[in-house]
């Protein structure tokens, strides 16, 4: 009787997925990761590279729970070092432990980690950032290459009055910076400019021809080269740093404006609604005379209630914000493939990245086959595919392959925005 009760027990569950090791869509879910840190690369000398990490003051936890009953955070910062052009050979490693108290950091925080490299060399740095407090970890991979004497990595740069190192490639109006080469030591700096880049990406299923960006600048700026000259990007746009009149290599500045990442005011809040607003709403937004009214107006038209829209704004730039902090490239984070992605869909359920780039699933309503009386439940993806794309100005640049994609919702998606919700693919109800 036991026996054949644990039997049909047995036969009338459900079979469960088993973990997929390989899925790295934490790296793109805010509420799964306690750290937004800044990771810069520079090269030191012939044999070592550099990694910063910098971490703002408010993302520290601090407790007095020391031997010192003072504010303290502990970080365990730890980075594996692959080289690409071995085959991904594990070739060096790193671990720090700090134990910082809260009188030490100013604004944010910078951990140094130098690694073993070498010129020629392509590499991808894994790096877990772990609040010991917490325990909590952040991890995330960067990726970088020592093209030689002109690479990008042989400059830092540092706040003019302060002198402090600063471990962002954004720059903004009225900021002055020094940029240092000690590796080059040139007579001048070459600064080229780039306009801005603000086109809308098309949808996922439409497919167009690819738009490459010029490596012909606007601007060639010729200055005697010190480590003290006060530099500043007064102009939206890209900035390019060279020792060389005729080498289309070096630092890489980017200006997208003074609230960037965040957005504060209705001229940087409107642009990226242009997924979902109509260009006649977009154009009445954009030339109102009152642009906070014309955007309160557009949200409370979506959902009819004060209390929904607040809502649905709250969601919609959050997701703005984190497409700028994650993939920024030579154009403001919004404005990318992914971005556009993220911003409408929300964060994947599932992220594979490999050198050529990533791929990323949204879980579809679950499809259940019955088997006598036996339930599989087998999950489904909707699956964008991001080729990532070499250029001079940035190594952070994905293309979605639009052609892979051919039935994407994307309709149904802004229709669901539209009518004041928030669209989620794996609503049975959505797909209808």
């Amino acid at each position: 009787m036991v026996v054949t009760v644990a039997a049909l027990l047995w036969s009338c569950s459900v079979t469960q997925n088993a973990i997929d090791t390989k899925d790295m869509s934490y790296l793109y879910n805010p509420a799964r990761n306690v750290f937004t840190p800044y990771i810069t690369v520079y090269d030191e000398d012939a044999t070592t590279s550099v990694i910063t990490i910098s971490i703002r003051r408010g993302e520290f936890y601090f407790s007095e729970a020391n031997p010192e009953g003072v504010p303290m955070a502990s970080t365990l910062i730890s980075v594996r070092l692959h080289d690409n052009t071995a085959g991904g050979m594990l070739v060096d490693t790193a671990t720090f432990k700090y134990d910082l108290k809260r009188e030490e950091i100013g604004g944010d925080y910078a951990f140094r980690v130098p690694l073993t490299t070498h010129d020629g060399g392509s590499y991808t740095a894994e790096v877990k950032i772990i609040d010991l407090i917490r325990q909590r970890t952040l991890q995330t991979f960067i990726d970088f290459e020592r093209t030689g004497i002109y690479s990008r990595l042989n400059y830092k740069i540092r706040d003019h009055f302060s002198k402090r190192e600063l471990n962002s490639y954004l720059v903004k109006r009225d900021q002055y910076i020094n940029v240092l080469c000690p590796s080059l030591q040139p007579d001048t700096l070459w600064i080229f400019f780039y306009k801005p880049v603000k086109d809308i990406p098309p949808a996922p299923s439409t497919i167009l021809p690819e738009v490459t960006l010029t490596q012909e600048p606007e601007v060639i700026v010729p200055l005697p080269y010190s480590d003290t000259l006060p530099l500043m990007f007064p102009g939206e746009g890209i900035y390019m740093v060279s020792p060389d009149s005729l080498i289309r290599e070096g630092l890489v500045l980017y200006n997208f404006g003074q609230d960037y990442p965040s957005m504060t005011s209705p001229e940087t809040m409107i642009p990226p609604l242009s997924y979902m607003a109509t260009p006649q709403e977009m154009d009445e937004m954009l030339t109102a005379e009152k642009p906070k009214l014309a955007l309160d107006n557009f949200w409370l038209a979506r959902t009819g209630s004060i209390e929904r829209s607040k809502e649905l704004i709250r969601i919609y730039y959050n997701r703005t914000l984190f497409s700028n902090y994650y993939f920024s490239s030579y154009k403001a984070g919004w404005l990318t493939d992914r971005g556009m992605i993220y911003i409408i869909y929300g964060p994947p359920d599932k992220v594979y990245k490999n050198a050529e780039g990533e791929s990323w699933g949204y879980r579809k309503p679950p499809v259940k086959s019955r088997w006598g009386s036996r339930y599989t439940v087998e999950d489904q993806y909707l699956w964008f595919n991001f080729r990532k794309q070499k250029n001079i100005f940035s190594e952070n640049d994905f293309v979605l392959n639009r052609a892979s994609t051919p039935v994407s919702y994307w309709d149904i998606a802004i229709a669901r925005w539209r009518e004041g919700k928030v669209f989620r693919l794996d609503n049975p109800e959505e797909l209808q």
